[in-house]
Order: structure tokens, then C-alpha cells, then sequence
């Protein structure tokens, strides 16, 4: 039998959160099988990865679905507030959080981690570097909202 963690770039990030690069429609399957009940997509639809129907088919399997496309060259104050928006409203729920490669998420969670979760910065930068070191737009990114929130990134 499929397990999540057969999805690209999957990592368990808590008993209740998971992320990963894009599901397939049979990974999101596996994923409600798995007690899943959320799934946050933070990439492009026109990301060559994308499923053109992905609402759907998780809306089909009884989850919870949102959208809401960080473009990867231009994440936002705004995007981020979103995101934490949402998991705060489904902080009650199994959730699933994907982009295109785990990127965006890796980093938003990093974020999420650091300020809501209070978690300390070499937790929450070993999960993230298991994904991938960011590039300077997202360095920046991380930084600026750091510092938004008092935190530093050490």
C-alpha cells in the first residue's frame, strides 16, 4: 500500500502536519486514507506540476481545500499572513501543506514554526534545510519577516 511519505519531498513535521512537493491525484488517495482531513497548495496552477483539478479531487475525498499561489520569485508580507491565517483556522485538523518541490512550504512553515509555534531557530532551520537552503529572494523573505515579528534568524 502507497504511504505519504512516498510523495516528493514529504516530511512529517508533527503528528498533524505533513508538506511535500505536488501529490499526485493517487498520492491525495493515500493522503485521506491516511486521515488527512486539510490540504494547503501554495503553488502556481501554472506550475508544470500542478493538477488542473486538484480542489476537486481533495474536495471529492471529504478534505478541506485551499489555494492560495505564492508566486516563488515574489512571496509576500501578505502571502505569509494568509498561510498562518490558515493554519490557525485548521489548527484543530490533520493537515497537508504542498507546493511544486516543498520550497515555498519548507519555508513558510519555517516561518510559521518560528513565530507561532515558538519553536527554536535550529529546529525549525533543520526541517527546512532537509528541503532545501534558500535562495536569496527567499533568504530575504525570512529575514524581513523575522524581523517583522522581533525574531532574529539564528
Amino acid at each position: 500500500m502507497p504511504k505519504p511519505m512516498d510523495v516528493r519531498n514529504f516530511l512529517q513535521l508533527s503528528e498533524c502536519i505533513a508538506t511535500s512537493g505536488q501529490p499526485t491525484e493517487h498520492d491525495f488517495a493515500t493522503i485521506a486514507d491516511f486521515g488527512y482531513t486539510a490540504v494547503i497548495n501554495l503553488a502556481m496552477s501554472s506550475s508544470v506540476h500542478a493538477l488542473r483539478e486538484e480542489g476537486d479531487i481533495v474536495s471529492d475525498l471529504g478534505m478541506t481545500y485551499a489555494h492560495l499561489p505564492v508566486p516563488f520569485d515574489r512571496p509576500t508580507a501578505q502571502h505569509f499572513t494568509l498561510f498562518a491565517s490558515l493554519m490557525q483556522e485548521l489548527s484543530q485538523a490533520k493537515v497537508w501543506v504542498h507546493c511544486a518541490l516543498n520550497m515555498r512550504v519548507s519555508a513558510f512553515m519555517y516561518l510559521y514554526n518560528r513565530i507561532y509555534r515558538h519553536q527554536r531557530a535550529d529546529e525549525a532551520a533543520a526541517m527546512l534545510h532537509r528541503v532545501w537552503q534558500p535562495d536569496p529572494v527567499w533568504s530575504s523573505f525570512i529575514t524581513e519577516t523575522l524581523n517583522t515579528h522581533g525574531l532574529s534568524n539564528v
